[in-house]
Formats: structure tokens, sequence, C-alpha cells
């Protein structure tokens, strides 16, 4: 997480190609994150934009021993419970099925997941109750520390833990019962 503090603090000091790091390096796991909250690809791909100016906005607001990570995620996972919250008030109209979102939802994935061993785990983590597939997810999918997820999820690290030990006995059962993992 060092390289993403220095990229973020190349960027506030004018160097251009410093943003393009902190994209490459977190943008689409943010999406991702993001997208499992909102079902939509499109609006966390906007909300992650969100998550991302408002860093450059207010750069102030990175606290020094938090990583750009995590910070991201935690800008993101907040934008994303107040989209959701905001989604129940509007009203929205069906799109025809002609290539909407459900296509790029697909070839996001099919270009993520390339074989079947990462498609049945995947499957297996999206069907966990929601805080076990965030820590999960955040933990293997991101990389993040205990500590950094449960900033994020905004709990304490033995939750975490928790979640991640419970989660991992789920998927061993739904991972065994699919065959992909023998013992």
């Amino acid at each position: 997480m060092e390289n993403g503090a220095r990229n973020c603090s190349r960027f506030l000091e004018g160097d251009e190609h410093a943003l393009d790091e902190i994209l490459n390096g977190t943008f689409y796991g943010l999406v991702f994150f993001i997208n499992r909250y909102v079902r939509d690809v499109h609006a966390a791909e906007d909300i992650a934009m969100d998550a991302v100016a408002e860093l450059f906005a207010r750069p102030g607001r990175l606290r020094e021993g938090v990583s750009l990570k995590t910070y991201l995620f935690t800008m993101g996972r907040s934008r994303a419970l107040n989209y959701i919250n905001r989604r129940g008030k509007i009203v929205f109209e069906e799109l025809p099925e002609d290539g909407g979102p459900a296509d790029v939802d697909a070839d996001l994935e099919e270009k993520v997941l390339s074989d079947e061993k990462r498609r049945a785990v995947n499957e297996a983590v999206r069907d966990l109750p929601p805080d076990l597939r965030d820590a999960v997810w955040l933990v293997y999918f991101e990389e993040m520390s205990y500590k950094e997820a449960a900033a994020v999820m905004k709990k304490k690290e033995k939750q975490i833990d928790n979640l991640i030990f419970r989660a991992k006995r789920e998927l061993r059962v739904k991972l065994g019962e699919k065959g992909v993992f023998s013992e």
C-alpha cells in the first residue's frame, strides 16, 4: 500500500501519470466490490469514480496510517449504501433486452473468471450471506489485511476473523458438493 500512498502524493503534487497508476491498481477491484452491493456495473463505475474524485477533492481526509485502498473501499461502500437507499425512492424504467447491462456484466465476468474453478468459487462466494461475502472479497480478492477489511466493513478484527472462518466452512461444503475441490 506504500505504492498507493506514493502515487496519491505524486498526483497531489501535480503528476498526472500517478492518477493512471492509482486507477489501474485499484479502480476495477473497487468497481467489482461496489457492484456486489448495487448490482449495476454502470452505477458501480459511477460510484467508484465519485469515491476517487472525493479523494482528490479533499486530500486531507486521507489520514496517515490508513492505506489508499482501504480509504477508497470505505468511501465506495458508503456511497454504494447511499445509492441503494436513494434507489428505493426512485422509479426506474426497464430497458429492452438488446444488449443492456446484463450483457456487460457477463462480458466483464467472463474476462475476469477465465476457468471453471474460479467460476465455481465465485458462484459459491456470491451465494454467501452478505457479511461473509464482503469479508471474503476484501481479504482474499482485494488482499486486504483483517484490520483494513474491518475498517471498510466497520467491524472489529475479531469479527472479520470469525466471518472468514464461517465463510471458509460454508465454502468447503458448497464447493465439495459441486466436486470442485476434493480433500
